[in-house]
């Protein structure tokens, strides 16, 4: 299953790539993808998961960018 969302206030293009290293890392994600240009996040990942996937993602994003929200797409 996929999701999609916006990274309103995404700032720093490295911080991007610490996302989606640290995101990738979460138990139950395929794949996901964190790109800057477009302040996108595609997250593909198992269906029953998806709901504390995105609840760890949010948590990854607060850390490393505090400005930055999640907005689904």
């Amino acid at each position: 299953m996929k999701k999609k969302f916006i990274l309103e206030g995404l700032g720093c293009a490295n911080c991007a790539s610490k996302m989606e290293t640290a995101i990738n890392k979460l138990t139950g994600v395929k794949e996901a993808t964190v790109n800057f240009m477009t302040q996108k996040l595609i997250i593909d990942a198992d269906e029953d998961r998806m709901s504390a996937i995105i609840e760890e993602s949010e948590k990854i994003v607060k850390r490393i960018e505090p400005d930055t929200k999640i907005v689904q797409a």
